[in-house]
């Protein structure tokens, strides 16, 4: 299956993700408080860091790895449950601890029922590797848009009905439970025989540097959320990580989309450079043709925008979406370089460079704590854009890719976003009052922006335009 073919059926799985996470901005977040986002905020601090240990990268090596036995999915499988079952233990034990770094003794609760989640979502991590592997993503995708839906319904169903914080709580396990047993009936793999430890040291130096890589990335992740939480508060942090979940949009809805169909690619087409870097400069442009008018239309509309998606309780989140939607951006091309590292099999240089990246950014989070939430988003972005440059540098000179082309490739979509923003801010500016209301504004606005960039886009860049276009059609009729 082609890259391209991959990349449309995660687009499919990833809308049902943008679904839930929409249903938790324009639903959950108009019943549930700032508190309870902050609340679960703080848990998915320590769930995050469990998700990534419990999966220790093995499933990038089962993808990866060219010469596949089933000796070594069963030794892997086995592994992964051992792990999963383990993490829900230390999770349930350290609670306590955890409530009481955070001030707030509801954590405890919260924290052993998230616990769950690991030794159900461990079960299926082989299972669902396999089916990256073999470029199955049309199957993936039908069962992360079922999960999404009935996760996503049942916990608007609970927080109606008074459930709070636990809404949230009951929507993650959903997620696990459904997606894994959806991945276990539409995968041909089971389990059989005994796990040998000869097959998890063929595996060790891949999966090692990439679990150390996954810690130290998820060490800068969350630094922020540790620190606001701490120093200023669980209110503060739910208005942090409210603007978090709207920078994260084209991370995980696009780069990741695109980094998880190429990475099952690349890593088939791993000694031939030339081709990787094609593919990879053709990925950072489609994804700035994209990520760059979103980040750059929330950044101009970012106040009637927070007013109408998450109501007038909210409004604090419009200054910290001020910088974070740049960060949101830069993140959106960065985050790609972990595919091509992998790829590779360089995952020790991508350990080493995310170590660097992690202390710059744990710096930045101190310094910026000191002029409080807003002061934290300012020097996110200052540390995101440093540590972007690095990684991008890095990670083209893999796949004989220079600087200038990467530039190239990014620089028109980011020049007509700019134009786009600035246009539309000016006519926000100039007609406030004018509007009916609020919806009305919004929608107006973002429908103006939408059709300056994608008309200057055609009128300028209309090979580029078209190529896209022709690409998606031809896939289609496929």
């Amino acid at each position: 299956m082609s890259a391209v073919s991959n990349v449309k059926w995660v687009a499919v799985s990833q809308a049902a993700r943008i679904l839930s996470q929409l249903a938790n901005i324009f639903v959950l977040a108009r019943i549930l408080p700032p508190s309870d986002y902050g609340l679960m905020a703080m848990a998915t601090i320590v769930t995050n860091l469990a998700l990534l240990i419990r999966d220790q990268g093995t499933s990038a090596a089962i993808i990866q790895k060219e010469g596949l036995e089933h000796s070594t999915i069963n030794t892997v499988f086995w592994f992964n449950i051992l792990v999963g079952f383990t993490i829900a233990v230390i999770i349930m034990v350290s609670s306590p601890l955890i409530a009481s770094y955070f001030k707030h003794a509801e954590l405890i609760t919260i924290l052993v029922v998230l616990a769950l989640v690991f030794p159900i979502s461990s079960s299926s991590i082989s299972h669902q590797a396999l089916l990256e592997r073999e470029s199955k993503f049309r199957k993936l995708a039908f069962i992360e848009l079922v999960a999404s839906i009935v996760a996503m319904v049942i916990a608007v169903i609970a927080a109606l009905n008074g459930a709070g914080v636990y809404s949230l709580v009951l929507q993650a396990i959903l997620m696990a439970l459904i997606s894994s047993t959806l991945i276990w009936v539409n995968s041909d793999w089971r389990p059989k025989g005994k796990p040998t430890l000869a097959e998890l040291k063929a595996i060790l130096p891949f999966t090692g540097h990439m679990t150390a890589f996954q810690l130290i990335t998820y060490f800068f992740r969350n630094a922020d959320s540790m620190i606001v939480g701490r120093l200023l508060g669980v209110v503060s942090l739910g208005v942090y990580s409210m603007a978090y979940r709207v920078m994260l949009l084209p991370v995980q809805n696009i780069t990741w989309a695109a980094s998880r169909a190429l990475f099952p690619v690349m890593s088939r087409q791993q000694n031939a450079l030339d081709e990787m870097g094609r593919l990879y400069l053709q990925t950072l442009g489609f994804i700035s043709f994209l990520t760059a008018p979103l980040m750059a239309g929330i950044f101009s509309v970012r106040e009637v925008f927070v007013e109408v998606a998450f109501g007038q309780q909210w409004l604090q989140v419009a200054g910290v979406l001020a910088w974070l939607t740049s960060v949101g951006f830069m993140q959106s091309i960065s985050s790609t370089t972990g595919t091509v590292f992998m790829a590779q099999g360089k995952t020790r240089l991508l350990m080493w460079v995310s170590l660097f990246n992690a202390g710059l950014h744990l710096g930045a989070f101190w310094v910026g704590a000191n002029q409080g939430v807003d002061g934290v988003a300012e020097w996110y972005f200052y540390a995101s854009f440093i540590s972007g440059i690095l990684s991008l540098k890095v990670a083209g000179k893999l796949v004989n890719c220079s600087g200038l082309q990467m530039l190239d490739a990014c620089l028109r979509p980011v020049a007509i976003a700019i134009v786009m923003c600035a246009v539309v801010r000016a006519v926000y500016w100039h007609t406030l009052g004018l509007w009916w209301n609020n919806v009305a504004a919004l929608i107006g606005l973002t429908m103006l922006g939408m059709t300056i960039y994608f008309a200057a886009y055609y009128l300028f860049l209309r090979e580029t335009f078209n190529s896209y276009l022709s690409k998606l059609l031809k896939n289609k009729a496929a």
